[in-house]
Protein backbone atom coordinates (compact mmCIF):
# COMPACT_ATOMS: atom_id res chain seq x y z
CA UNK A 1 0.00 0.00 0.00
CA UNK A 2 1.02 3.28 -0.39
CA UNK A 3 0.32 6.63 1.27
CA UNK A 4 0.79 10.04 0.21
CA UNK A 5 2.18 12.79 2.35
CA UNK A 6 0.67 16.73 1.64
CA UNK A 7 -0.90 19.37 3.66
CA UNK A 8 -3.94 20.85 3.14
CA UNK A 9 -3.38 24.20 2.61
CA UNK A 10 0.63 25.63 2.07
CA UNK A 11 1.17 29.07 2.23
CA UNK A 12 3.46 31.20 0.23
CA UNK A 13 4.85 34.67 -0.16
CA UNK A 14 5.16 36.92 -3.48
CA UNK A 15 7.99 36.59 -5.50
CA UNK A 16 9.27 34.46 -2.72
CA UNK A 17 9.84 30.10 -3.31
CA UNK A 18 6.30 27.75 -3.03
CA UNK A 19 6.48 24.48 -1.95
CA UNK A 20 4.04 22.06 -2.38
CA UNK A 21 4.26 18.66 -0.30
CA UNK A 22 3.13 15.49 -2.06
CA UNK A 23 5.34 12.45 -0.91
CA UNK A 24 5.27 8.90 -0.92
CA UNK A 25 5.11 6.50 2.16
CA UNK A 26 6.94 4.18 1.78
CA UNK A 27 8.80 4.94 -1.33
CA UNK A 28 8.10 3.39 -4.64
CA UNK A 29 9.81 3.16 -8.20
CA UNK A 30 7.82 6.21 -10.17
CA UNK A 31 5.76 5.00 -13.10
CA UNK A 32 4.29 8.57 -13.84
CA UNK A 33 4.04 12.33 -11.79
CA UNK A 34 1.35 14.64 -12.64
CA UNK A 35 0.35 17.90 -11.22
CA UNK A 36 -2.77 20.39 -12.03
CA UNK A 37 -3.60 23.40 -11.49
CA UNK A 38 -7.43 23.14 -10.64
CA UNK A 39 -10.39 25.97 -11.91
CA UNK A 40 -12.41 25.78 -14.36
CA UNK A 41 -10.57 22.96 -15.88
CA UNK A 42 -7.38 20.72 -14.90
CA UNK A 43 -4.63 22.92 -16.10
CA UNK A 44 -1.04 20.84 -16.55
CA UNK A 45 1.10 22.14 -14.71
CA UNK A 46 3.87 19.64 -14.59
CA UNK A 47 4.32 15.90 -15.64
CA UNK A 48 7.53 13.30 -15.40
CA UNK A 49 8.27 9.87 -17.13
CA UNK A 50 11.38 8.46 -15.56
CA UNK A 51 11.51 6.29 -18.88
CA UNK A 52 11.99 9.60 -21.09
CA UNK A 53 9.98 12.83 -20.10
CA UNK A 54 10.63 15.78 -17.16
CA UNK A 55 8.73 18.38 -18.44
CA UNK A 56 7.68 21.45 -16.70
CA UNK A 57 5.11 23.34 -18.59
CA UNK A 58 5.15 25.84 -16.13
CA UNK A 59 7.83 27.46 -16.63
CA UNK A 60 8.25 28.77 -13.04
CA UNK A 61 7.68 24.71 -11.50
CA UNK A 62 10.27 21.63 -10.92
CA UNK A 63 10.44 19.19 -9.49
CA UNK A 64 11.66 19.43 -5.23
CA UNK A 65 14.90 17.94 -4.36
CA UNK A 66 13.46 16.99 -1.50
CA UNK A 67 11.53 13.92 -2.71
CA UNK A 68 11.31 13.92 -6.47
CA UNK A 69 7.73 14.41 -6.29
CA UNK A 70 6.70 17.39 -4.51
CA UNK A 71 6.32 21.08 -6.39
CA UNK A 72 8.40 23.95 -6.22
CA UNK A 73 6.95 27.46 -8.15
CA UNK A 74 9.45 30.05 -8.30
CA UNK A 75 9.21 33.27 -8.36
CA UNK A 76 5.87 32.68 -6.86
CA UNK A 77 2.94 34.98 -8.33
CA UNK A 78 -0.78 36.41 -6.61
CA UNK A 79 -1.94 34.18 -9.84
CA UNK A 80 -0.21 31.02 -8.38
CA UNK A 81 -2.95 30.63 -5.94
CA UNK A 82 -4.96 28.25 -6.02
CA UNK A 83 -6.29 24.98 -5.84
CA UNK A 84 -3.63 22.09 -7.33
CA UNK A 85 -3.89 18.12 -7.43
CA UNK A 86 -0.94 16.03 -6.98
CA UNK A 87 -1.22 12.05 -9.06
CA UNK A 88 1.35 9.92 -8.74
CA UNK A 89 1.54 6.53 -10.51
CA UNK A 90 3.82 3.68 -9.10
CA UNK A 91 4.77 0.10 -9.89
CA UNK A 92 3.52 -2.59 -7.09
CA UNK A 93 3.82 -6.00 -7.22
CA UNK A 94 2.35 -6.78 -3.80
CA UNK A 95 6.10 -8.31 -3.20
CA UNK A 96 6.20 -10.96 -5.59
CA UNK A 97 8.68 -10.71 -8.01
CA UNK A 98 7.38 -13.75 -9.65
CA UNK A 99 4.40 -11.32 -10.81
CA UNK A 100 4.15 -8.40 -13.47
CA UNK A 101 3.86 -5.60 -11.65
CA UNK A 102 0.84 -3.92 -11.51
CA UNK A 103 0.29 0.34 -11.73
CA UNK A 104 -1.48 1.82 -8.69
CA UNK A 105 -2.03 5.78 -8.67
CA UNK A 106 -2.72 8.02 -5.94
CA UNK A 107 -4.34 11.42 -5.97
CA UNK A 108 -4.11 14.43 -3.50
CA UNK A 109 -5.62 17.51 -3.65
CA UNK A 110 -4.06 21.00 -1.47
CA UNK A 111 -4.56 24.38 -1.46
CA UNK A 112 -1.98 27.00 -1.73
CA UNK A 113 -2.02 30.37 0.16
CA UNK A 114 -0.32 33.33 -1.76
CA UNK A 115 0.55 36.34 0.85
CA UNK A 116 1.47 39.77 -0.17
CA UNK A 117 3.20 42.06 2.68
CA UNK A 118 1.89 45.85 2.44
CA UNK A 119 3.39 47.83 -0.74
CA UNK A 120 3.16 51.20 0.75
CA UNK A 121 2.56 52.80 3.42
CA UNK A 122 1.95 56.71 4.21
CA UNK A 123 0.99 58.82 7.02
CA UNK A 124 -0.83 62.07 7.46
CA UNK A 125 -1.47 64.77 9.91
CA UNK A 126 -3.65 67.15 10.71
CA UNK A 127 -2.98 69.75 13.98
CA UNK A 128 -5.04 72.14 16.05
CA UNK A 129 -2.67 73.81 18.26
CA UNK A 130 -1.34 71.02 20.36
CA UNK A 131 -3.87 68.38 19.50
CA UNK A 132 -2.74 66.18 16.61
CA UNK A 133 -5.38 63.95 14.16
CA UNK A 134 -2.69 61.28 12.83
CA UNK A 135 -3.67 58.74 9.85
CA UNK A 136 -1.71 55.80 8.56
CA UNK A 137 -2.74 53.55 5.37
CA UNK A 138 -0.99 50.42 4.23
CA UNK A 139 -1.63 50.15 0.99
CA UNK A 140 -1.63 46.36 -1.35
CA UNK A 141 -1.39 43.64 1.44
CA UNK A 142 -3.27 40.14 1.69
CA UNK A 143 -4.53 39.71 4.14
CA UNK A 144 -4.76 42.85 5.59
CA UNK A 145 -2.11 43.99 7.47
CA UNK A 146 -2.15 45.44 11.33
CA UNK A 147 -1.27 48.85 12.41
CA UNK A 148 -0.29 50.23 15.96
CA UNK A 149 1.42 53.67 17.20
CA UNK A 150 4.89 53.71 18.87
CA UNK A 151 5.81 56.80 20.86
CA UNK A 152 10.32 57.18 20.99
CA UNK A 153 12.00 59.31 23.66
CA UNK A 154 14.77 61.86 22.85
CA UNK A 155 17.33 59.21 24.53
CA UNK A 156 15.64 56.49 22.05
CA UNK A 157 13.32 54.42 23.69
CA UNK A 158 10.64 53.20 21.79
CA UNK A 159 6.95 52.80 24.06
CA UNK A 160 3.46 51.95 22.09
CA UNK A 161 1.28 54.70 22.97
CA UNK A 162 -1.85 53.59 25.13
CA UNK A 163 -5.13 54.55 25.62
CA UNK A 164 -5.64 55.84 21.85
CA UNK A 165 -9.05 57.03 20.69
CA UNK A 166 -8.65 55.20 17.20
CA UNK A 167 -10.97 54.03 14.42
CA UNK A 168 -10.00 50.96 11.58
CA UNK A 169 -10.94 51.26 7.94
CA UNK A 170 -10.49 47.57 6.22
CA UNK A 171 -10.78 47.98 1.97
CA UNK A 172 -10.71 45.41 -0.42
CA UNK A 173 -8.52 46.82 -3.66
CA UNK A 174 -8.73 43.63 -6.15
CA UNK A 175 -7.59 40.93 -4.63
CA UNK A 176 -5.56 42.69 -1.79
CA UNK A 177 -6.74 45.02 1.04
CA UNK A 178 -5.86 48.98 1.93
CA UNK A 179 -5.46 49.38 5.44
CA UNK A 180 -6.51 52.57 7.10
CA UNK A 181 -6.37 53.79 11.04
CA UNK A 182 -6.54 57.07 12.36
CA UNK A 183 -5.78 58.67 15.93
CA UNK A 184 -6.31 61.55 17.76
CA UNK A 185 -3.04 62.62 20.20
CA UNK A 186 -2.51 65.56 22.59
CA UNK A 187 1.47 66.70 22.88
CA UNK A 188 2.90 67.11 26.01
CA UNK A 189 2.76 70.83 27.46
CA UNK A 190 7.17 71.31 26.99
CA UNK A 191 7.64 68.51 24.44
CA UNK A 192 9.64 70.26 21.72
CA UNK A 193 10.74 67.27 19.98
CA UNK A 194 8.09 63.96 19.36
CA UNK A 195 8.68 61.15 16.87
CA UNK A 196 5.42 59.21 16.58
CA UNK A 197 5.93 56.29 14.02
CA UNK A 198 3.00 53.90 12.92
CA UNK A 199 3.97 50.52 12.76
CA UNK A 200 2.60 47.93 10.29
CA UNK A 201 2.81 44.39 10.97
CA UNK A 202 2.13 42.14 8.41
CA UNK A 203 2.42 38.70 10.50
CA UNK A 204 1.86 36.38 7.04
CA UNK A 205 4.68 37.20 5.40
CA UNK A 206 7.06 38.19 8.58
CA UNK A 207 7.03 42.05 7.03
CA UNK A 208 7.27 45.04 10.00
CA UNK A 209 7.44 48.32 8.11
CA UNK A 210 8.05 51.63 10.07
CA UNK A 211 6.46 55.47 9.12
CA UNK A 212 7.83 58.20 10.98
CA UNK A 213 6.60 61.38 11.81
CA UNK A 214 8.81 63.33 14.02
CA UNK A 215 6.98 66.75 15.15
CA UNK A 216 10.37 69.21 16.31
CA UNK A 217 9.82 72.73 17.48
CA UNK A 218 11.49 76.06 16.51
CA UNK A 219 14.37 77.01 18.48
CA UNK A 220 16.61 79.40 19.42
CA UNK A 221 20.14 80.22 21.72
CA UNK A 222 20.20 82.06 24.71
CA UNK A 223 16.31 81.99 25.22
CA UNK A 224 14.51 84.16 27.63
CA UNK A 225 10.57 83.53 28.78
CA UNK A 226 9.40 87.28 28.24
CA UNK A 227 5.62 88.66 27.99
CA UNK A 228 4.72 90.23 25.02
CA UNK A 229 2.08 92.47 24.25
CA UNK A 230 0.79 91.10 21.11
CA UNK A 231 0.80 87.38 22.83
CA UNK A 232 -1.60 86.29 26.01
CA UNK A 233 0.74 83.54 26.96
CA UNK A 234 4.91 84.48 27.29
CA UNK A 235 6.89 83.63 24.48
CA UNK A 236 10.64 82.59 24.36
CA UNK A 237 12.66 85.70 23.23
CA UNK A 238 16.44 86.15 21.78
CA UNK A 239 18.21 87.88 19.37
CA UNK A 240 20.00 87.38 16.51
CA UNK A 241 22.78 88.99 18.18
CA UNK A 242 23.37 86.17 20.40
CA UNK A 243 22.76 83.33 18.19
CA UNK A 244 26.33 81.73 17.26
CA UNK A 245 25.63 80.28 13.99
CA UNK A 246 27.60 77.21 14.65
CA UNK A 247 25.25 75.18 16.48
CA UNK A 248 23.39 72.44 13.72
CA UNK A 249 20.56 71.38 16.16
CA UNK A 250 17.31 70.26 13.90
CA UNK A 251 14.58 73.10 15.01
CA UNK A 252 16.90 76.74 14.81
CA UNK A 253 15.70 79.72 13.42
CA UNK A 254 18.15 81.16 10.70
CA UNK A 255 18.31 84.47 9.54
CA UNK A 256 19.51 86.33 6.23
CA UNK A 257 19.61 89.34 5.08
CA UNK A 258 19.65 90.52 1.51
CA UNK A 259 22.12 92.59 1.04
CA UNK A 260 23.07 92.56 4.58
CA UNK A 261 22.43 93.26 8.56
CA UNK A 262 24.45 96.85 8.11
CA UNK A 263 23.56 98.51 4.83
CA UNK A 264 24.16 102.24 3.46
CA UNK A 265 21.28 105.24 3.99
CA UNK A 266 18.38 104.30 1.82
CA UNK A 267 18.95 101.29 0.81
CA UNK A 268 16.17 97.94 0.45
CA UNK A 269 16.76 95.37 2.86
CA UNK A 270 15.09 91.26 2.45
CA UNK A 271 15.19 89.45 5.29
CA UNK A 272 14.25 86.06 5.18
CA UNK A 273 13.72 83.36 7.98
CA UNK A 274 14.65 79.53 7.90
CA UNK A 275 13.93 76.71 10.25
CA UNK A 276 16.28 73.77 8.72
CA UNK A 277 14.63 70.32 10.52
CA UNK A 278 11.74 71.66 11.53
CA UNK A 279 8.28 70.04 11.65
CA UNK A 280 5.40 70.73 10.69
CA UNK A 281 6.81 73.72 8.73
CA UNK A 282 5.79 77.02 11.03
CA UNK A 283 4.12 79.76 10.39
CA UNK A 284 6.06 83.30 10.28
CA UNK A 285 5.04 86.92 11.48
CA UNK A 286 7.06 89.80 10.87
CA UNK A 287 6.41 93.33 12.73
CA UNK A 288 7.94 96.25 13.59
CA UNK A 289 7.05 97.99 16.87
CA UNK A 290 3.34 98.89 16.84
CA UNK A 291 2.70 98.01 13.45
CA UNK A 292 0.70 95.34 11.95
CA UNK A 293 2.08 92.14 11.59
CA UNK A 294 2.90 90.44 7.95
CA UNK A 295 3.09 87.12 7.34
CA UNK A 296 5.21 85.21 5.44
CA UNK A 297 8.80 83.56 5.55
CA UNK A 298 10.42 87.18 3.88
CA UNK A 299 10.32 91.02 4.72
CA UNK A 300 11.10 93.70 2.41
CA UNK A 301 12.07 96.92 3.98
CA UNK A 302 12.27 99.74 1.29
CA UNK A 303 14.16 102.21 1.58
CA UNK A 304 15.68 102.20 5.39
CA UNK A 305 16.61 105.36 6.83
CA UNK A 306 17.13 104.78 10.56
CA UNK A 307 18.72 102.00 12.63
CA UNK A 308 15.55 99.95 13.42
CA UNK A 309 14.66 96.35 14.89
CA UNK A 310 12.45 93.58 13.49
CA UNK A 311 10.71 90.73 15.23
CA UNK A 312 9.59 87.56 13.57
CA UNK A 313 7.86 85.20 14.97
CA UNK A 314 7.89 81.08 13.91
CA UNK A 315 5.55 79.26 15.47
CA UNK A 316 4.43 75.34 15.10
CA UNK A 317 2.14 72.93 17.65
CA UNK A 318 5.08 72.41 19.83
CA UNK A 319 5.78 75.94 20.25
CA UNK A 320 6.71 79.17 19.07
CA UNK A 321 9.86 81.77 19.33
CA UNK A 322 10.69 85.21 18.88
CA UNK A 323 13.86 86.54 18.01
CA UNK A 324 14.98 90.47 16.99
CA UNK A 325 16.65 91.07 13.79
CA UNK A 326 18.47 94.91 14.53
CA UNK A 327 19.34 96.53 10.91
CA UNK A 328 21.84 99.43 10.89
CA UNK A 329 22.73 102.07 9.01
CA UNK A 330 26.65 102.45 8.19
CA UNK A 331 26.26 106.09 7.31
CA UNK A 332 23.85 109.21 7.77
CA UNK A 333 23.03 109.46 3.55
CA UNK A 334 22.83 107.54 0.64
CA UNK A 335 26.85 106.34 -0.52
CA UNK A 336 27.01 106.14 -3.94
CA UNK A 337 27.85 102.67 -5.82
CA UNK A 338 31.10 102.79 -7.56
CA UNK A 339 31.71 99.57 -10.06
CA UNK A 340 34.45 100.20 -11.99
CA UNK A 341 36.78 98.65 -9.07
CA UNK A 342 39.33 96.16 -10.96
CA UNK A 343 38.26 93.06 -9.28
CA UNK A 344 34.37 93.73 -10.53
CA UNK A 345 32.92 93.98 -6.64
CA UNK A 346 30.87 96.64 -5.76
CA UNK A 347 32.62 99.40 -3.69
CA UNK A 348 30.82 101.96 -1.51
CA UNK A 349 32.20 105.89 -2.30
CA UNK A 350 32.62 107.20 1.40
CA UNK A 351 33.40 110.95 0.04
CA UNK A 352 30.04 112.52 0.77
CA UNK A 353 29.52 116.26 1.98
CA UNK A 354 27.23 115.55 4.76
CA UNK A 355 28.84 115.74 8.77
CA UNK A 356 28.33 112.27 10.48
CA UNK A 357 26.81 112.23 14.08
CA UNK A 358 30.01 112.22 15.93
CA UNK A 359 30.78 115.75 14.10
CA UNK A 360 27.65 117.06 15.32
CA UNK A 361 28.04 116.38 18.83
CA UNK A 362 31.39 117.39 18.65
CA UNK A 363 29.90 120.71 17.72
CA UNK A 364 27.22 121.17 19.83
CA UNK A 365 29.59 120.89 22.78
CA UNK A 366 32.07 123.14 21.83
CA UNK A 367 29.54 126.05 21.43
CA UNK A 368 28.18 125.34 24.82
CA UNK A 369 32.42 125.16 26.15
CA UNK A 370 32.62 129.07 24.68
CA UNK A 371 29.44 130.47 25.60
CA UNK A 372 30.24 129.10 29.82
CA UNK A 373 33.56 131.40 28.71
CA UNK A 374 32.34 134.43 27.68
CA UNK A 375 29.86 134.57 30.21
CA UNK A 376 32.64 134.26 32.89
CA UNK A 377 34.81 136.82 31.42
CA UNK A 378 32.16 139.51 31.21
CA UNK A 379 31.48 138.56 35.20
CA UNK A 380 35.00 138.90 35.89
CA UNK A 381 35.57 141.97 34.53
CA UNK A 382 32.45 143.56 35.84
CA UNK A 383 33.62 143.02 38.81
CA UNK A 384 36.77 143.96 38.44
CA UNK A 385 35.89 148.04 37.65
CA UNK A 386 33.26 148.29 40.43
CA UNK A 387 30.66 148.42 38.32
CA UNK A 388 27.20 146.12 39.69
CA UNK A 389 25.65 145.30 36.67
CA UNK A 390 23.10 143.40 38.26
CA UNK A 391 22.93 145.13 41.95
CA UNK A 392 19.49 145.26 43.56
CA UNK A 393 17.93 147.85 44.66
CA UNK A 394 17.94 148.33 48.47
CA UNK A 395 15.25 149.87 50.12
CA UNK A 396 15.47 153.23 52.16
CA UNK A 397 14.72 152.07 56.43
CA UNK A 398 10.94 153.02 57.04
CA UNK A 399 11.08 155.11 60.59
CA UNK A 400 8.60 156.23 62.52
CA UNK A 401 9.04 159.80 63.93
CA UNK A 402 7.03 159.88 67.48
CA UNK A 403 5.17 163.30 66.72
CA UNK A 404 3.87 162.09 63.40
CA UNK A 405 1.83 159.86 65.56
CA UNK A 406 -1.55 160.78 66.67
CA UNK A 407 -1.83 160.14 70.44
CA UNK A 408 -4.68 158.06 71.43
CA UNK A 409 -5.43 157.65 75.50
CA UNK A 410 -5.17 154.15 75.25
CA UNK A 411 -1.22 154.33 74.28
CA UNK A 412 1.13 154.41 76.93
CA UNK A 413 3.34 157.45 76.73
CA UNK A 414 6.31 157.15 75.43
CA UNK A 415 9.38 157.69 78.33
CA UNK A 416 10.83 160.78 78.20
CA UNK A 417 14.38 159.96 77.69
CA UNK A 418 13.49 159.18 74.32
CA UNK A 419 13.03 161.82 71.88
CA UNK A 420 12.79 160.08 69.06
CA UNK A 421 12.24 156.15 68.66
CA UNK A 422 12.74 155.29 65.46
CA UNK A 423 12.17 150.84 64.39
CA UNK A 424 15.79 150.72 64.03
CA UNK A 425 16.92 152.67 66.94
CA UNK A 426 18.11 152.08 70.47
CA UNK A 427 16.34 152.26 74.07
CA UNK A 428 18.14 154.48 75.97
CA UNK A 429 18.49 152.92 79.64
CA UNK A 430 16.60 154.73 82.36
CA UNK A 431 18.82 156.92 85.15
CA UNK A 432 17.72 154.95 88.66
CA UNK A 433 15.68 157.48 90.95
CA UNK A 434 17.97 158.23 93.76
Amino acid sequence: TVDLKYDDVSYATVHQSAFLRCGMMPVQPIKELWWFKIGASEERVYYYDPTSVDAALMKRARRSSRDNTSLEIYPTQLSDEGEYKCRIVVWDNTGNSTEPSVPISKKARMMLKVNVPPEKVEITHLTSGRNLSLRCKSEGAKPPADILWTKTSPDGVETEIPDLTKTREIEPAGELYDTAEQIFYQLEENEMIAKISCVVRHHNTNTTIYKNITFVSPAIQNALKVTIQRFAEPVLYSSIENQDGRDNKAGLVKISADPGFKVPYNTSVTLKAAVPGVFPEPRYLWWVGDQTGMAGRELHIGNLEEDKSYYVLAENPLGRVVLEVPVHITTSDYSQWNDSSRDGDVIVDDTTGGLDTGAIIGIVIGALIAVFFIGFAVWYWTIRDGTHVFSPKKEKPHTIDEETIPFRSTDKPLLRTISTQTLEGRRSRREPSI
